[in-house]
């Protein structure tokens, strides 16, 4: 069995890490705007996540010399270990949960506030869970100032949000006017309508385009094609964030208890879970909540969602490609989390869900969120990037080996 036990690697483990799970909401968020039903782009999902977690089982959990001490993954499907089997199982059906109303959110948030709102809380809850799980083993004083750095960083995040929503109305104005003056040209069709269209090609140099302009502001905030997210409220979107932001708290400390048995549960013969056999388990509960779940929702859609079938499931291709890049880059990077937690202190590995860095790169280098904002959207954006990346810093920093 292959054992982290290098400081550097970890870290390196932890950062990859990082990039993946801010990355693979990527996948979701083209597959929504292409209009693709979120249970199937989430069934497809799923199945490649598990693969992912078996993979990592069956090579890494095998490969090395096995001792009583540190059993092969084979080894460990046949002891009494159900206790810790089912805290692993346990964390799985909590990363689940927040992973499917993350898939909600993101309809009626975009990707940059769902993250911000979702990471911060997991990162204040988990890492606090985290580092008295671990008897104190990550350095307090630049593990909590971390801490801290996530809570100044989605204040900003919501103020820039605000601030971007007001710019992006303000962009509005002048074609909503543009639409006004045609109504009143249509109601005074007899009458001298040459100072509407004065105005109206007026509006129009301002806005730039009219019809694409409005198109493009549109796409940006992500509308679907079902009417139930183009009537949407943020609101609601917001609550979905925090209820996605506590599972995301929870999933890390239970996969902690699993690996390391702070609960005593296990027998004393018994060894602990490693890291893959746990990551199996946590991955095969995933699977069967998100297929059980997604195959309901097929035939009884929420949110006016269209209902499907599992032939028609079967049959959707498109964009298939984009929900199985999704699923192995979760895996890879709950992985990668799991092996640098283990070496490093579970509490530490919380830096991964500083997945704004990589959310918010990838809105506004692929979907030109707030493109042509103001100064002021500007410099919270900025400033929440640089709270989110001094956050990451204190809690890598605060790594220390974990003693066997």
């Amino acid at each position: 069995m292959i054992i982290v036990e290098d400081m550097p690697l970890a870290i390196i483990l932890m950062l990859l890490s990082l990039f993946c799970l801010g990355s693979w909401p990527l996948y979701f968020n083209i597959l929504e705007r292409r209009g693709r039903l979120p249970q199937h782009t989430y069934l497809d999902y799923s199945v490649m996540n598990f693969i992912v977690g078996s993979v990592f089982a069956l090579l890494l959990g095998q490969l090395g010399e096995e001792t009583p001490n540190m059993p092969s993954f084979i080894t460990q499907l046949q002891q009494d270990n159900w206790p810790a089997v089912a805290l692993a199982m346990t964390g799985g059906f909590a990363l689940c949960l927040g992973n499917i109303l993350m898939q909600y959110s993101l309809a009626f948030c975009g990707i940059s506030l769902t993250e911000v709102v979702s990471a911060s809380l997991a990162v204040v809850g988990g890492t606090t869970i985290n580092y008295f799980l671990d008897d104190g083993l990550n350095q307090a004083g630049m593990l909590f100032p971390g801490v801290g750095c996530f809570l100044v960083a989605v204040i900003l995040g919501s103020l820039c949000h605000a601030s971007n929503a007001a710019d992006i109305d303000a962009k509005l104005n002048p074609y909503k006017w543009k639409l006004s003056l045609e109504s009143q040209d249509e109601i005074y069709s007899d009458g001298d309508s040459s100072m509407s269209d004065l105005l109206v090609h007026k509006c129009e140099g301002n806005v730039k385009g009219g019809d694409h302009f409005v198109r493009s502001v549109q796409e940006q905030q992500g509308q679907k094609q079902y009417k139930a997210v183009k009537g949407s409220s943020v609101l609601l979107g917001l609550v979905l964030a925090f209820l996605t932001g506590t599972c995301y708290a929870l999933f890390s400390p239970l996969f902690n208890l699993a690996t390391n048995d702070q609960l005593h549960l296990l027998k004393p013969e018994v060894s602990h879970l490693s890291v893959y056999t746990a990551f199996f388990y946590f991955s095969t509960a995933f699977f069967m909540i998100a297929i059980l779940v997604n195959i309901w929702l097929l035939y009884f859609p929420i949110l006016g969602v269209p209902s499907s079938s599992l032939s028609n499931y079967f049959s959707d291709n498109k964009g298939r490609h984009f929900a199985i890049a999704a699923g192995v880059v979760c895996g890879l990077g709950n992985g990668f989390q799991f092996m640098g937690g283990q070496a490093a202190g579970y509490a530490a590995a919380d830096a991964v869900q500083a997945l704004p860095l990589v959310g918010t790169f990838w809105g506004v280098v692929l979907f030109g969120e707030y493109r042509n904002s103001s100064a002021k959207t500007y410099m919270l954006l900025a400033g929440m990037l640089t709270m989110f990346t001094a956050a990451v810093v204190f809690l890598v920093a605060s790594s220390r080996e974990r003693k066997v």
